[in-house]
């Protein structure tokens, strides 16, 4: 059950190497647009990233989070996993099966968390208060029984730590693989002690807060986990969703298989991944790990850096480890 946070360090192709000082002018804004056009601005939340200043949120500069969740690579890829691996609960598979539109509106799905993810990430205070208050809500309508009849609820506290666990597992182990595989172990326990808080705000209790812990969480919930009939047919949507970008196809492929990369070994076990498709996983890490430089030149100016012109720091603060 256990799992390395050790990985590799990437070798970035010369090829892409000297791309990325000349990542300039259309090129990087077809990049750009590439992101925005997948995650486009979410008028229905509104979120206000600039005032008031001096306003650290809920995290800071000084945090792991900021650096962590400011990689477009890590955290796109592990979003990805992060939905794969909640398939294989059945009370968070039937909250989705029952209370949302994925076979229709799966990319939805994935903006909502990651305006969330970025909100309770870089907003000021107040604002992601006021996401954690709006979740809350919506959480108290969603109940209801799970494929064998168990009744479920989306406040259950067991439930939130599932969910918040995978995310934050997958977020970190995207970073590693495709950011820094170096990060400090220390870090990475100082990681998940932070997000703890948004998951403790949002009524999860007992939340792992470090490396050692999350590996014995996930140790502890194995009995409550099956791949069901469900679980296979919301992975069938989500590897025929439609990007609305250029090359679709292609660039879904990547990040799926570059998603699924990160799954445990446990997990990808019990969703069945054949040989092949782990070949192919293996090859979408290999390019996203090659294309990870020339995302993060084109995407300089995202929320994070926003957040950091709120603080008075230098953007380049996401990319220095902050002192262990």
């Amino acid at each position: 059950m256990t799992s390395s946070n050790r990985l590799h360090r990437p070798r970035l192709p010369r090829t892409v190497a000297g791309l990325v000082p000349t990542l300039t002018g259309p090129l990087q804004t077809r990049l750009r647009d590439w992101v925005v056009g997948v995650f486009p601005r979410n008028e229905q939340l509104a979120i206000e990233y600039d005032q008031p200043l001096g306003d650290p949120g809920l995290f800071g500069p000084d945090s792991v989070t900021w650096r962590i969740h400011s990689d477009f690579p890590g955290m796109m890829a592990g979003g990805i996993g992060a939905l794969m691996l909640q398939t294989l609960h059945p009370a968070a598979l039937a909250g989705v099966w029952d209370h949302s539109n994925f076979r229709h509106d799966l990319i939805g799905r994935l903006r909502r968390t990651t305006a969330f993810v970025a909100g309770t990430s870089y907003a000021p205070t107040g604002e992601a208060e006021r996401l954690i208050a709006r979740v809350r809500r919506i959480h108290a309508k969603v109940t209801g029984r799970t494929e064998d009849g168990r009744p479920y609820a989306a406040n259950s506290p067991k439930l939130l730590t599932w969910v918040h666990v995978t995310e934050v597992s997958s977020f970190l182990r995207g970073y590693l693989l495709y950011a820094n595989p170096e990060l400090p172990l220390a870090l990475q326990d100082r990681y998940y002690a932070e997000n703890a808080r948004v998951a403790e705000a949002l009524g999860a209790r007992k939340v792992p807060k470090s490396v050692a812990e999350v590996e014995a969480y996930f140790a502890s919930v194995q009995g409550d986990l099956a791949f069901t009939v469900r679980s296979r047919e919301v992975l069938a949507v989500l590897a025929g969703m439609s990007l609305p970008i250029p090359m679709s196809g292609v660039s879904k492929h990547l990040f799926l298989g570059a998603g699924a990369a990160l799954l445990p070994d446990w997990a990808a076990a019990r969703i069945g991944r054949t040989r092949v498709e782990r070949l192919r996983d293996a090859a979408a890490e290999r390019t996203l790990r090659a294309l990870g430089p020339v995302f993060r030149a084109a995407l300089r100016d995202g929320i994070g850096a926003r957040a950091c012109r709120r603080v008075g720091v230098p953007v380049e603060t996401l990319h220095q480890l902050p002192v262990d």
